[in-house]
């Protein structure tokens, strides 16, 4: 799984956050989860019971919540907002967790939700944030996306995992190792497919960049 690097000189405190969009429950997943603190954005409460999760804290509008995904989690702490409010749901409970010390955040649920502008602002999101150094995951179960930024960073993927680096701007001094296509030192225009679709043989895929952004997805089957 992606590595969410912190300083030893801090101590570690990684939120979970449960959104809208769509979660497979599988063995990765859960391990990522574990020993996380909590929070739920509205209809992300969906997702606590199949993880095996407790909510510290229920924030949102609450305008995709069900009357009896309500009635079932009356003891969580909440927070309601407007409707009309000038941030989304995620967004607040992002907020949320940086206030009670959060710096790191696995977001379940960013990928493959119903509406595609919220996964696009959700990842965008977290790519600002990301900016700022806090390490995100973004995970439906079935597929992870991880920011790539100026630096390197590892993966650990399955062998045979599809996975692919998606530029956001022209990177400069891509370096991908430990996959089926290695590159080094390679310069990406804006656009290119080049990084689209490669392959992982197994244990930690090393991704190196000298300038620019991009994000990295991985699919993964059911039994990861």
């Amino acid at each position: 799984m992606a590595i969410l690097a912190y300083s030893p000189h801090m101590s570690f405190n990684p939120f979970t956050i449960l959104l809208g969009g769509a979660c497979a429950v599988t063995p990765r997943l859960l391990a990522q989860v574990q020993n996380t603190r909590i929070i739920a954005a509205d209809g992300g409460m969906a997702h606590a019971k199949m993880l095996g999760l407790t909510p510290e804290l229920w924030v949102g509008d609450f305008d995709s919540t069900s009357v009896e995904l309500e009635a079932e989690y009356t003891q969580i702490l909440r927070e309601q907002f407007d409707a009309a409010k000038a941030k989304s749901d995620g967004e607040l409970a992002i907020e949320a967790a940086i206030a009670r010390g959060a710096n790191a955040l696995i977001l379940v649920g960013a990928l493959g939700g119903a509406r595609s502008d919220h996964q696009m602002m959700i990842l965008t999101n977290a790519m600002a944030l990301a900016v700022r150094g806090l390490p995100i995951i973004l995970t439906s179960g079935a597929e992870e996306a991880t920011c790539v930024l100026p630096g390197e960073m590892r993966v650990d993927l399955p062998a045979k995992t599809v996975f692919s680096v998606i530029g956001l701007t022209d990177l400069a001094g891509l370096c991908i190792s430990n996959v089926r296509w290695p590159l080094s030192n390679h310069n990406v225009p804006f656009g290119s497919t080049l990084t689209l679709s490669n392959e992982a043989l197994g244990g930690p895929v090393i991704v190196s960049l000298q300038g620019g952004k991009a994000v990295m997805f991985s699919n993964f089957g059911p039994s990861n």
